[in-house]
């Protein structure tokens, strides 16, 4: 019975890990989106979806966040892919590995009557 409910935990867990990185990953495609270069984008999403996660209390034993600004035009969009590894390490008595990876890609429109600039 014990092993079941630390196995219902750790499920519940990566659930709630796996929505909070889909609403980082969201906010940080966002914050990349209205950024007005290549280099600021990267850098805003980034730090948005660090500050997303640190205030869900997520805390990743690896954060990953890639930024896609290859269409970074006006109309064109920019995509962030955000990977986090949580630690189940401390879930006693089931066989997990330390560590499971959730990631979620997201792509935001850049709008198409605004400047940018390379």
């Amino acid at each position: 019975l014990i092993l079941l409910l630390l196995f219902v935990v750790s499920l519940g867990r990566l659930a709630g890990a796996r929505a909070d990185v889909d609403g980082a990953a969201a906010q940080a495609a966002r914050a990349a989106s209205i950024a007005r270069s290549p280099a600021v984008a990267e850098a805003s999403a980034q730090q948005t979806a660090s500050s997303a996660l640190s205030s869900q209390h997520i805390t990743c034993a690896h954060l990953d966040v890639s930024v896609d600004t290859t269409d970074f035009v006006p109309g064109g969009s920019v995509a962030v892919t955000v990977s986090c590894a949580v630690n189940l390490s401390d879930l006693t008595g089931l066989h997990l590995p330390v560590t499971e990876t959730v990631a979620n890609r997201f792509v935001e429109p850049i709008d198409t009557y605004r400047s940018t600039h390379g």
